[in-house]
């Protein structure tokens, strides 16, 4: 079988967890990598971990008549201008067998519609790269679960969370350059695997129709001043002029087309878990049945001691946003595949390989956007947003969140 070319463009934390995913995936190599700042780091760990060449271009245009597929990993601010020009050089006569985008598609709606126009005026294959629904738990789990849910009906409730003690880079925390805070940030991952988990077998993943959504955002931790301080240190993010929010928490309901049924997914998000990483957790609950997920559960952990600290080096060997490197820590062996980088890869590369579609398009991206959005309008709102009324849609359809604008203390409250 043919080997399929990635072009990566990003340099940033993304990228390098993708290159560990990568090294379990088969007929692929990383012949191309861009980034607004040269991935240099980036180019050594390809080529040292046997991925591919790993040639640096100076451009996205430079860099497409040397691979067959892009992935775009880089900022959420940048991606509409990298997807026209790489639409620019496809119309130009530049073959390419298609583009991957990590999530979420977009900041907002109006963008994330322009990026699908974008690729399908020059009928460009696209991936949507949602980790979450890739996950071997969740899918072994509803494997498992699929003749009692075929007996019973399937489920009725999920509840999903996401939690770390905030993003690595400077950029991610500015709501403006990013489109938000941690709901745009994470939230997405919660709306998208809540409504995959209550979806019944064999349906398409948007089967279900959304029917509302309420939400509420908060800023609770990073606005006390001696946090604030820290994240304007750390990352040059002044919360107390542009904040956004760092906790995050709704429900949205659902209706099965086909039996009229409404079923509910919760979620609950935050840059302030100050434990041992990040946290992922799933739970679901179905006509005499139930099912539970959660990362921090590993066949595999580490005690260091203080007198064996010095010799402690990144923390994130253990686990993604671990904040410790000391004391009793959860390794998990293998992140990658744990958090579903590895199958979303490979379930890309076989898509493309063998031209068929993959499980998720930028057409579903688009609709968790416009979950995403919604959540924020509900928020500003201080009410339940009807995803079936006309106007309300129309109005998402060109809506930028008083957060994503830069004008968090509307909606948030002042910061002290």
């Amino acid at each position: 079988m043919k080997t399929l070319r990635y072009g990566i463009v990003g340099g940033g934390f993304v990228s390098a967890f993708h290159l560990r995913a990568l090294r379990q995936v088969r007929h692929v190599e990383v012949a191309g990598l861009f980034s607004r700042t040269r991935p240099e780091h980036l180019a050594r760990r390809v080529r040292d971990e046997g991925l591919g060449e790993g040639v640096i271009y100076n451009s996205i245009r430079e860099m497409i008549p040397h691979v067959d597929v892009v992935a775009i990993f880089a900022p959420n601010f940048a991606r509409v201008a990298h997807v026209e020009e790489l639409c620019d050089a496809v119309r130009s006569g530049v073959p390419l067998r298609g583009v991957i985008c990590e999530k979420p598609l977009a900041r907002n709606l109006a963008e994330a519609r322009r990026m699908v126009e974008l690729v399908e005026s020059v009928g460009l294959p696209h991936v949507f790269f949602e980790n979450q629904l890739h996950m071997n738990s969740v899918q072994a789990g509803l494997r498992q679960l699929r003749p009692v849910i075929e007996a019973m009906g399937p489920p009725v409730l999920t509840r999903s969370g996401e939690e770390h003690a905030g993003p690595h880079s400077g950029w991610f925390w500015d709501p403006v350059r990013q489109g938000g805070g941690v709901m745009s940030d994470m939230g997405c991952h919660c709306l998208a695997v809540g409504w995959y988990a209550l979806t019944p077998p064999n349906k398409p993943v948007d089967f279900l129709e959304p029917v509302s959504i309420s939400a509420d955002l908060s800023l609770l931790k990073w606005g006390q001043p001696n946090w604030r301080q820290q994240l304007l240190k750390t990352h040059g993010v002044d919360y107390a002029k542009t904040p956004a929010e760092d906790f995050a928490t709704g429900v949205t309901t659902f209706r099965n087309p086909e039996t009229g049924q409404l079923v509910k997914s919760q979620f609950t998000v935050s840059w302030m878990f100050d434990k041992i990483g990040l946290r992922l957790g799933l739970d679901g609950i179905g006509p005499g049945y139930a099912f539970d997920m959660n990362t921090l559960r590993s066949p595999l952990e580490v005690f260091i001691g203080d007198a064996a600290a010095s010799g402690a080096a990144n923390t994130e060997l253990a686990l993604e946003k671990s904040q410790a490197s000391r004391g009793l820590l959860t390794v998990q062996p293998n992140e990658p595949d744990v958090l579903g980088y590895t199958d979303e890869n490979e379930d890309a590369v076989q898509a493309f390989l063998a031209g068929r579609r993959a499980m998720l398009d930028w057409n579903y991206g688009l609709k968790i956007v416009r979950l995403t959005m919604a959540a924020y309008l509900s928020s500003e709102r201080r009410a339940v947003v009807d995803l079936t009324d006309q106007a309300t849609n129309q109005f998402l359809e060109t809506y930028v969140p008083k957060i994503q604008q830069g004008h968090g203390a509307e909606v948030l409250g002042e910061v002290r």
